[in-house]
């Protein structure tokens, strides 16, 4: 008997369960793409809520929060939440993804008479302009940073495919 007649090969159900592709490492913890239960298990969110389909973990990281949220089990965006939300910030971001990604696009939004920093962040502070800047990463994921009322200062890493299907599915009521 040789160590050949103690292989086992796998069946189906292993490979049902066989782990998802990491479409991008992101913060060098949070795999996009990958199983959102196998992280909570390896990494003990602060907070987890499911609702139906949807999955969102929360993780504490300095004073910053991170968003890793899920669809079918699978991991569709990561979002890190910048408590420090300010021009010079997000500029600070914005040049670190522009050395690594290139140049992206512009996606920004502002009233015609914000054309200085200056009013470019009080329409944001009002809710009247966003700041968004997005880069493709090319495999099927993209980066995405924005200055926003709503979500303050936000860097969310999207995995394309999976965004676009928890999209329809919820424009669809499912």
């Amino acid at each position: 008997m040789g160590a050949a007649s103690s292989l086992v090969l796998p069946g189906p159900a292993a490979a049902a369960n066989a782990p998802q592709p990491c479409l991008k490492l992101v913060f060098n913890r949070y795999c996009l793409g990958g199983d959102v239960n196998a992280l909570a298990q390896q990494q003990p969110p602060a907070l987890r809520q499911d609702q139906g389909e949807r999955v969102a973990l929360i993780y504490y990281e300095g004073r910053d929060r991170v968003y890793v949220l899920a669809w079918r089990g699978a991991i569709y965006k990561v979002l890190r939440d910048h408590r420090i939300a300010s021009k010079l910030h997000y500029e600070d971001l914005y040049q670190i993804l522009r050395r690594k990604y290139g140049e992206g696009e512009d996606r920004s939004s502002f009233p015609a008479d914000a054309v200085t920093p200056g009013r470019k962040q009080i329409a944001i502070r009002r809710g009247e302009g966003r700041a968004v800047h997005v880069w493709d990463g090319g495999a099927g994921w993209h980066v995405e940073l924005s200055w926003t009322r709503e979500t303050g200062l936000a860097l969310a890493y999207i995995a394309d495919a999976l965004d676009e299907q928890q999209a329809a599915a919820m424009e669809s009521g499912y």
